[in-house]
This record gives C-alpha cells, sequence and structure tokens, in this order.
C-alpha cells in the first residue's frame, strides 16, 4: 500500500497492453477509487486540501481459478468483486477525507491487524445489508405491488413479468431521484462525472490534464447505472422465459401467496445469472462496439439515467479522478515491465 501526494506522481503512458474493460472507477467521499488491471487505488482530499492516493495491489481471484473467466460467470465474479472493492474505498476516502478519525496516539502499523479485522467485519456487514434492502427493494415490492396491481400471473405471464420489470425500473428511478435532491450525495455525483472524463481521456489516449479530459462527457457506456438498467431489462425476459406457471400445476399448488413465494424466490436464484448477462452485454460486448447503431439504441436508456447520478464537476474534482488514474496506470505498467523483462 502506498499513500502519495498529486505532487509525487507522475503521468504515465498508456500501457501498450491497456484494454478499455481493465480500467473502472466509482466515485467515493471527496475522490474518487480507480481499478487497473494489477491495482486499485483511491484519490481525495483532506481537510487542507490537498490530495492523497492510497493504492492496493488487486487480488483478482479469476487468475487463479479460470473457469471464472468464462462468460457470464466473469460478471457475476466481477461483480462481487465491485462490491467489495467499492466499500473498501469508500472506508479509505473516508478516512482521508476527515470524515473517520483515528485513535490518538496509536500508530496505524500497530493496530494493523486489530484495524483489518474490524474492517473486514464492517464491508461484510455492510455488503450483506446493502443486499439485503436492495432485494427487498427491488424484487419483493415490485413483486407484491404488481400481485395487488395486475393480479395472479397465471394469467398472463409476459405482462405480469413487464409490468413487474417497469414498476422496478420506475422504483430505481425514483430512490436515485430522491437521493440525487441530498447535497452531500449531489457532490458525490459530480465527483462520479470527474471519473467517467478522466477514464474516458484514458481510453482516448488523451494526455492526463484538466483540459483534456473536461471536454469529455459525464456519461460513459461502462457506468455501473447503465449496467443496472440493463440488469432490470433483462430481468424481464429472463423471468418471463421460467415455467413457473408449469411448475405449481405440476405441484399441485393453487395458494396464490405460495406461487407469488416460488416466483420471488425464483427471481432471488436467477439474479446472479441475469447480471452476468448483463455484464457480457455492457462491458464484453456494448464498451468495444459504441460505435454501432444497435449499442447506441440498447444502452440509450443506462446513459440516459446516468444524468441523475453524474453531475458537471469542478476542475479540483477532475484533477482528483486523474491522480487515481495515475496511480493505477503506474502500477499496470510497472508490472507490464516486470513480466517482459
Amino acid at each position: 500500500m502506498t499513500d502519495n501526494t498529486a505532487n509525487n506522481i507522475k503521468v504515465p503512458e498508456t500501457p501498450s497492453c491497456f484494454d478499455k474493460a481493465t480500467i473502472g472507477g466509482q466515485a467515493v467521499l471527496e475522490g474518487v477509487m480507480m481499478r487497473g488491471k494489477t491495482a486499485w487505488a483511491v484519490a481525495a482530499r483532506d481537510e487542507q486540501g490537498e490530495i492523497h492516493c492510497e493504492e492496493h495491489p488487486l487480488k483478482n481471484a479469476a487468475d487463479r481459478h479460470k473457469w471464472m473467466k468464462w462468460s457470464v460467470i466473469r460478471g457475476i465474479v466481477a461483480l462481487g468483486s465491485s462490491l467489495a472493492l467499492g466499500t473498501k474505498a469508500l472506508a479509505i476516502s473516508a478516512r482521508i477525507a476527515g470524515f473517520e478519525e483515528e485513535e490518538e496516539g496509536t500508530e496505524r502499523a500497530e493496530g494493523e491487524e486489530r484495524e483489518s479485522a474490524m474492517t473486514g467485519g464492517v464491508i461484510a456487514g455492510s455488503i450483506v445489508m446493502g443486499i439485503a434492502l436492495a432485494v427487498f427493494i427491488f424484487v419483493l415490492l415490485p413483486a407484491f405491488v404488481t400481485q395487488l396491481v395486475m393480479g395472479p400471473a397465471q394469467e398472463n405471464t409476459l405482462l405480469w413479468n413487464t409490468f413487474d420489470g417497469l414498476m422496478r425500473i420506475a422504483i430505481f428511478f425514483a430512490y436515485v431521484y430522491a437521493i440525487s435532491r441530498i447535497p452531500d450525495i449531489r457532490r458525490v455525483f459530480r465527483y462520479h462525472g470527474a471519473e467517467h472524463k478522466v477514464i474516458s481521456a484514458v481510453e482516448n489516449g488523451d494526455p492526463l490534464t484538466v483540459e483534456s479530459a473536461r471536454k469529455y462527457s459525464n456519461l460513459h457506456t461502462r457506468c455501473g447505472t447503465a449496467f443496472l438498467i440493463m440488469v432490470m431489462a433483462l430481468a424481464i425476459l429472463v423471468f418471463s422465459l421460467v415455467p413457473v406457471n408449469a411448475m405449481v400445476t405440476a405441484w399441485g399448488i393453487t395458494n396464490t401467496f405460495a406461487v407469488l413465494g416460488i416466483r420471488i424466490v425464483s427471481r432471488l436464484l436467477l439474479l446472479p445469472l441475469v447480471a452476468g448477462l448483463a455484464y457480457e452485454v455492457t462491458v464484453k460486448w456494448a464498451s468495444k462496439n459504441t460505435h454501432l447503431a444497435i449499442v447506441k439504441i440498447i444502452m440509450w436508456p443506462g446513459l440516459q439515467m446516468q444524468r441523475l447520478t453524474t453531475g458537471e464537476p469542478d476542475d479540483d474534482m477532475i484533477e482528483v479522478a486523474i491522480v487515481a488514474a495515475k496511480c493505477v496506470l503506474e502500477a499496470d505498467k510497472a508490472v507490464a515491465a516486470t513480466s517482459s523483462a
């Protein structure tokens, strides 16, 4: 782990083995997290306005297990890794920005093992609670509302699933709109815009300067917002293919709530599959074929949703995102040089 200020970080060249899909990021508190091929880094401003960048090696389980790189499965693995990494990044940015105070008179190295264990527990708990809340809001709630409005799904499965999917998207839109009204969240969304601009500059081989990054859009094909919209859209199709009606008929189940319960359970079991398919569409296909008209049509809803989850950043925010990008590019370049030596 390294911690540097902006003045200590050189501008690296983009590695010759660079692939667009190997750089991604996330807005955090007063900063940006960037993930490269071999490392990830969090850059944020402290209370004095100085930028600090904390870099960590990227531990990729897929490098040890080839089956984790299979199509669809790699998307599930990437999603789980992103959730864990994102939570760690938020904790680091909170510490740098001064939202969390360290105990006086205690060196970080002395309590590193205890801190690591505590942080791991907090991260695991946060992920579990976040997933549980997301399941309730975006799976259980839409299903119950659809049941009340449309009645049992057995009468018209496709129409029921379509209404349920649209209800899920509407709830997501309302949720994002509501939190975007909160000033602190809105500031994080502006860092989100800075992250997108800098990633676009890197992908296009531009020098990492505020001027070169500013010209790019706040919107990006591989954004998590676009990914979530794709998950919700694909869920309508995948859930409609599950023969729940045939299953409950074969099992002799007639209770309306029991049938709804089976439908909800089947959806929970299929969510990883839907996420894996969405990853293949947004990351592995769409991001590499942005020039195609069909890609522009398919990705349009997700890109428009980003108008809520991103904001126009100021130069200071773009500078922070640039520092994070420099950290991971330098790390990737160093590893590539070592490997070729």
